[in-house]
């Protein structure tokens, strides 16, 4: 029986290898190892699959014309699980990318009833404030709204959305995506119109950069696209970061016991470490150090390796120390508070610097 992923629900995916080869995702490691200077995201193997990254390589490699389109879902407060799409994108970016970002507004109001206005101020004020104080650079940039597209070419980005439609049928909509509701369906030919939209205005070779839960929307939009004689756009696809109590939860920002948020307090940051953190330590002291823990499933580790030891070397002592049992998880705790908090302290100063100048992003 074929799997099926549900983009709008998947909290867990068991099985990465066999969904890569069920749906032809092609793996990303040797691209992982030939990008140079890249974010943990993509040297730590975070993301792992992709669909004809081939050409954006080229293009890299060449210093050809490329553009990258990506989305945010305006649905709360801005943490962690954030972090690992817009990383990647301000380092397409810095290599000379034209970024086109979106705010899926319109999709926040149908799939998840968030009023417009609110989805545009959680838009500005919790995404677009940290995406700037990440590193997102105003050159080469093109921001809009679902609900407004586009600045200058509003009608053919409205249009675009309903001309694809009439390239797919509810058949091929139920082989996807099982049974969805209108509001879905509209959400996701909006979708596919967001991704093709950048070749309208000339830039034929784009990637999008997406969560492996969203693989459905990607196999939509490049069949459509094909029917409508676009380029294929190009894909790549990393693992879902686990929430603060483990592989099998979701970070939530209707849940603050799921997650770190980059607004988060020191004393907020230790006290959800120190609560909630998935540990892969042993039930006693005593067990521990005599079987060691696994850092694979530890919470502290993972959060270290994706997002906040840069250095290769510390990063396997800490890995080696734990496994062996050298290193306990209170200390690993420990570790993982003082990374986070060192990184917060600096962000929180660049988030205040980013909301004085945010309104030029505001403008085409």
């Amino acid at each position: 029986m074929k799997s099926r992923i549900d983009p709008w629900e998947v909290k867990e995916v068991k099985n990465y290898k066999k969904l890569m080869k069920e749906f032809g995702v092609n793996s990303f490691s040797q691209y992982a190892k030939k990008l140079k200077n890249a974010p943990l995201e993509i040297k730590r193997e975070l993301v792992i699959g992709h669909k004809d990254f081939n050409k954006i390589y080229d293009c890299i490699e060449m210093k050809k014309e490329f553009a990258v389109l990506t989305g945010l879902m305006p649905s709360g407060v801005f943490h962690f699980g954030h972090m690992s799409v817009i990383n990647q994108v301000i380092y397409y970016q810095k290599l000379g990318a034209k970024i086109y970002l979106l705010a899926a507004d319109l999709e926040a109001n149908l799939t998840r009833n968030i009023p417009l206005e609110e989805a545009k101020k959680i838009a500005i004020e919790e995404y677009l404030t940290n995406y700037i104080a990440l590193g997102l650079s105003k050159k080469n940039l093109k921001f809009y709204f679902q609900t407004e597209g586009p600045k200058n070419n509003e009608k053919e980005y409205m249009n675009l959305s309903k001309l694809a439609s009439a390239k797919t049928t509810f058949n091929e909509i139920k082989d996807i995506y099982g049974d969805i509701n209108p509001q879905k369906l509209i959400s996701a030919l909006t979708q596919v119109a967001d991704i093709i939209y950048p070749q309208l205005e000339g830039t034929k070779t784009t990637l999008t950069p997406i969560g492996f839960d969203q693989l459905n929307h990607s196999n939509l939009a490049r069949d459509i696209a094909s029917r409508m004689n676009f380029s294929l756009p190009c894909f790549t696809f990393h693992k879902l970061v686990p929430g603060l109590q483990g592989a099998n939860t979701k970070m939530s920002s209707s849940k603050p016991e799921t997650y770190i948020a980059l607004t988060d307090s020191k004393k907020e940051v230790e006290a959800k470490i120190k609560k909630y953190a998935f540990s892969g330590g042993q039930p006693s002291l005593k067990e521990h150090k005599e079987k060691g823990g696994n850092p694979d499933v530890d919470v502290s580790y993972i959060y270290l390796k994706t997002f906040f030891e840069p250095n290769d070397n510390k990063l396997k002592k800490i890995y080696d120390d734990y496994k062996s049992g050298k290193l306990l998880t209170s200390e690993l705790k420990e570790i993982t508070i003082e990374k986070i908090n060192s990184f917060l302290k600096t962000h929180q100063i660049k988030r205040e610097k980013a909301k004085k100048v945010i309104n030029k992003y505001l403008q085409d």
